[in-house]
């Protein structure tokens, strides 16, 4: 199977080629896909697709985010074409990076939430003729870590403080029935990039998502345990209803 890499893809084998020792993660001694990262008796990459999308993707990852196996903004890549990553620097920003945040074909919009906006900075719940630039592609910016990590990302990053924050409510949430943590805005950069889509209106690419999403968890969890190869009709249920939904009619 011959796969195309994206942009996480790449960064990932930039980052472990930079790496002075190998990534401990949990499952080290697991034989991994190089691209979706789970076993590879669980392997999802057959099942990939590209889905037809309005909107772009920027995901700022905290230093060895990329290279954890649990990670979850891998899976945006895997559908959304337009999706982009940099690893994040305190001292001195990608260039690159920057230059996409300021392309004029873009509105970039910063996923955070709005109760750490800086002053006079616009918060929205949604996309909606607000005064933004409708005429511009959403570019969804997401800061990709930890949570702690997330607001020392958001906090030292000047360039991220005049720029729009999309925010989502406590009640958007529950519509969702996403899962969460501690706090409501506690979520896998993943489910996130769901509520991003519904937002803009791309409810099928976002019940797409969805479901790779849930399809990632499932494999995972298979990954982990050392009894799950008795019964794999939980991964190819999960499979062949991402595959129905994406091959047999658009998923915008």
């Amino acid at each position: 199977m011959n796969l195309k890499q994206h942009a996480i893809h790449k960064l990932y084998q930039y980052r472990k080629a930079i790496s002075t020792r190998p990534y401990g993660a949990r499952g080290k001694n697991l034989i991994r896909c190089e691209l979706c990262l789970l076993a590879q008796t669980y392997c999802t990459c057959q099942s990939r697709r590209q889905l037809v999308s309005d909107n772009a993707f920027l995901l700022i990852m905290y230093d060895d985010e990329v290279l954890k196996p649990s990670n979850s903004g891998r899976l945006i890549a895997d559908l959304i074409p337009d999706t982009y990553a940099y690893i994040w620097s305190r001292t001195q920003a990608n260039r690159k990076m920057l230059a996409l945040i300021q392309d004029p074909r873009y509105q970039p919009f910063v996923i955070f939430p709005g109760e750490y906006a800086y002053p006079d900075q616009t918060v929205v719940s949604e996309l909606k003729p607000t005064g933004l630039d409708s005429a511009k592609k959403p570019l969804f910016i997401m800061l990709d870590g930890s949570w702690r990590e997330a607001i020392k990302m958001f906090r030292k990053s000047p360039y991220l403080h005049d720029l729009p924050l999309l925010s989502f409510t406590p009640e958007t949430l529950a519509k969702y029935g996403l899962r969460k943590g501690s706090r409501d805005f506690q979520l896998g950069t993943a489910e996130v990039a769901v509520l991003a889509l519904a937002a803009s209106g791309e409810k099928g690419n976002a019940e797409a998502l969805s479901i790779w999403f849930e399809l990632f968890i499932a494999a995972s969890m298979f990954s982990r345990s050392r009894q799950s190869n008795k019964d794999l009709s939980p991964l190819n249920q999960l499979s062949e209803e991402f595959t129905q939904m994406v091959d047999v009619k658009p998923s915008r």
